[in-house]
């Protein structure tokens, strides 16, 4: 999974613009959908539900506008329920729809899909993919959300980049970050319900702790772990590199359970 920049500052940077206000009904967790856009009670800051159950942050509106004509499909969910789903990171531009540059670096970037930045060599290919008035369609991005991005190939000339192309093919936030459904373990209270479990490299995995006591999936050399998972409560992470990986309960040092990653 990519690394992101997950701060307070981010989330500040959104309530800039605030979406309304006033109260609207509150959405059971339960009734929440991979794809919907949700908000909590206290804080304005809207997220997009991933398919992989996390939630991804809008930097701010510029961000948002890309995506959505307005804010008429938030749902609202308590404070409670959106604390107990993970920050899986920012959403970035949608592809194709605008350019970015940031202050301190004078490239100018189109946007292609999963946050890719692709820096356009010459201003008759920007003319070529974004017509004349190409230079209103850039948008600076600030420092602090610039490492969502990653670096693309360059652009050389206009036929390397269509627009139209890019923003068609990608439906929603789910196909441009290829967000994947988790694979879900649960806990018992005396074993894990998988002893050993198979699963391609960039899946997420998610714990869930179904016992009446709380558990932890904690890897067997200590290099990574969910933390104390409560009774009825979840964690997830994201296995990218392929491997076997061993874990254990750190309150129930016999349960053990094998993941390998293809």
């Amino acid at each position: 999974m990519k690394a992101f920049i997950l701060s307070f500052v981010i989330s500040l940077a959104f309530l800039l613009f605030s979406p309304s206000q006033v109260s609207a009904a509150v959405t059971p967790l339960s009734q929440i959908q991979s794809g919907d856009l949700v908000r909590g009670e206290s804080f304005s800051a809207v997220y997009y539900m991933g398919k992989d159950g996390f939630r991804y942050v809008f930097p701010n509106d510029k961000t948002y506008f890309t995506w959505y004509a307005d804010f008429s499909s938030i749902k609202w969910v308590s404070d409670l329920d959106l604390a107990k789903v993970q920050i899986g990171g920012n959403v970035t531009y949608k592809p194709g729809v605008r350019m970015v540059k940031i202050a301190s670096d004078p490239k100018t970037y189109v946007v292609d899909a999963d946050g890719q930045l692709r820096w356009v060599r010459s201003e008759e290919s920007a003319i070529g993919i974004y017509g004349a008035t190409w230079n209103t369609f850039i948008d600076d991005v600030p420092d602090a959300f610039f490492g969502n991005y990653q670096s693309g190939a360059d652009i050389e000339q206009m036929s390397d980049f269509t627009p139209s192309t890019i923003t068609a093919s990608i439906r929603d936030i789910n196909d441009d970050k290829n967000l994947k459904a988790a694979t879900v373990l649960n806990i018992s209270d005396n074993f894990f319900d998988n002893a050993s479990v198979t699963i391609k490299a960039g899946t997420p995995v998610r714990w869930y702790n179904t016992g009446a006591t709380k558990h932890t999936a904690t890897a067997s050399d200590l290099a990574w772990g969910t933390g104390t998972i409560l009774p009825g409560a979840n964690f997830a992470r994201y296995f990218n590199d392929p491997g076997t990986y061993t874990f254990f309960c750190s309150y129930h040092p016999t349960m053990t359970a094998t993941l390998v990653v293809e």
